[in-house]
């Protein structure tokens, strides 16, 4: 079997970019590798630009780690940039001929494969999902690590302050972020970076870092000659018959946004075998917006975490002998995480909780007046150990004492990994109502109101009190998934046969329709 994986950035990627999901995408090819039948590649699309040719092109990554380069590649020029916010709503997100052309091309030269599997698809523009047009015995599987094709801002996260519910048909996009990148400067950034990497200087070294300002202000000058020398050559464009360049359509702008969803949504159930989201909360969110509840399967992404699951054991009680109780946070500092709504809900915590409780918190510092705010609290606690970051390696020695992990999201956060690392652990967490972390626990006492420093104070206080015990959270919660359990997952999903293309009147069934998935959300 022959499968072809996509994602914005590639998932050996010199500046880790990607998060959880190209952690996922590594482990995920790593273990497919090893098994003969399946043959992976890999391609992602976005990132690489050359200064002086704008036409999209695929080609074999040549920068960054040198690992399984035969089977790594890349589109580059291409006209969506990733990740998506550097493209905010653009309409060639949804299609631009020569990327899809490009990134068919590849499948022609390189395939045809069994099944293409897009872990996102930033970068891409939506009608490179139209596969089965030109393929249709291929499975196409698209698993939402976010909502890309309900949210131009990905995290259906409004103005940076609050969960988004309804877009008001576009309404709320146009004031969502507050301001736009310009993407010119963004494709120049991202066309010095490329020929800097091309020629081994990676990110990173003193010499990228240092060489990178010197070199955009050398090739913005050099650009900007280049452009004036080709408009000066251009010969004028002969009229075509039947054109009109004095009138253009009209509309008002946040029409583009509601033909986005739609056309996102339409092309996903039209042209996809099967949608896997990473948690049940994701499949519920997806079906409210318009993705087909047949296609929609829940796949709890493999972690190699898990294994730690079996050579760790709940703790007597969630509080310790002497009454106190030690809360752990990981991840980065920001709001759609909740990092700052929890420095709220602990400086608001009383006095007579806050002194029963050892603060934890490993992440990677953004500015000295965060740290200040931090600092602030171990005046009120029992005492308030940080880590500005960690790896993966280190995150036994940091939860060693931990008592109960934190996940305070305010976004429907589709399974943070922080939230596995810690459960997997057997460390029980507190969440918020919102995104699926919730689901590995299942225990509705460890669950509050997102945003809710009440809420969030009188469920720590109950725990401290020992109205919620050990028992009562792992006996209805969810062993994390390994990934030899996810692979199996994804092999029954892989090895279905595709479906025809749906909902196409004039549409020609070249394949027998594959059993449809039970759908998850009501």
């Amino acid at each position: 079997m022959k499968i072809l994986f996509y994602n914005w950035v590639d998932y050996l990627d010199d500046e880790k970019r990607g998060g959880g999901v190209s952690v996922y995408q590594k482990n995920v090819i790593h273990e497919l590798n090893a098994e003969e039948e399946r043959e992976c590649y890999f391609i992602s699309s976005g990132i690489s630009y050359d200064l002086f040719n704008n036409k999209p092109r695929w080609e074999r990554v040549k920068h960054g780690p040198t690992e399984n380069r035969r089977r790594r590649f890349e589109i580059v020029n291409s006209g969506v940039l990733s990740p998506a916010h550097h493209s905010f709503g653009h309409e060639v997100q949804l299609d631009e001929e020569e990327t899809t052309e490009a990134f068919f091309d590849f499948i022609r030269k390189k395939g045809p494969f069994d099944v293409v599997h897009f872990n996102n698809l930033e970068g891409l523009p939506a009608s490179a999902l139209k596969i089965k047009e030109h393929w249709p015995e291929t499975r196409v599987i698209f698993s939402l690590h976010n909502y890309y094709p309900l949210c131009p801002q990905v995290n259906l996260w409004f103005q940076e302050r609050e969960n988004c519910l309804d877009f008001d048909s576009g309404k709320k996009c146009e004031t969502c972020l507050p301001h736009h990148h310009d993407e010119r400067i963004v494709r120049l950034a991202n066309a010095v970076a490329f020929n800097l990497k091309k020629r081994g200087i990676r990110p990173g070294s003193r010499l990228f870092d240092r060489g990178f300002g010197p070199s955009m202000r050398l090739a913005g000058k050099a650009v900007r000659v280049s452009n004036r020398l080709f408009k000066k050559g251009q010969k004028p464009t002969p009229k075509k018959e039947g054109s009109n360049k004095l009138l253009k359509r009209i509309e008002m702008s946040h029409r583009k946004y509601t033909r986005r969803r739609a056309q996102m949504v339409k092309t996903i159930n039209t042209y996809c075998d099967s949608v896997l989201c990473v948690s049940d909360r994701v499949g519920e969110v997806a079906a409210k917006f318009g993705i087909a509840p047949a296609l929609i399967q829940t796949s709890y992404i493999g972690t190699r975490h898990a294994e730690k699951f079996e050579h760790t054991h709940p703790k007597p009680s969630i509080v310790k002998p002497d009454g106190s109780l030690t809360i752990a946070y990981l991840g980065y500092m920001r709001r759609d995480k909740g990092f700052f709504f929890l420095l709220e809900a602990l400086e608001a915590l009383p006095q007579e909780l806050a002194e029963r409780i050892h603060v934890v918190i490993a992440s990677r510092l953004i500015d000295q007046p965060t740290m200040d705010r931090i600092t602030a609290l171990s005046e009120r606690f029992a005492s308030l150990l940080f880590a500005d970051g960690y790896t993966h390696e280190q995150l036994d020695t940091i939860l060693e004492e931990a008592d109960l992990g934190v996940i305070p999201v305010l976004w429907e956060d589709n399974l943070p990994q922080v939230a596995i690392e810690m459960h997997a652990r057997h460390i029980p967490l507190l969440t918020s109502d919102l995104g699926g972390a919730q689901e590995l626990g299942n225990c509705k006492n460890m669950v509050f109101k997102n945003g809710s420093t009440t809420d969030f104070a009188k469920k720590i206080g109950a725990i401290l009190d020992g109205k919620v015990s050990t028992e009562d959270y792992w006996k209805n919660a969810m062993a994390p998934h390994s990934m030899a359990e996810h692979l199996d997952e994804l092999h029954k999903v892989y090895d279905t046969k595709a479906r025809p293309i749906a909902y196409l009147p004039s549409a020609e069934p070249k394949a027998k329709p594959a059993k449809k998935a039970a759908a998850v959300a009501s």
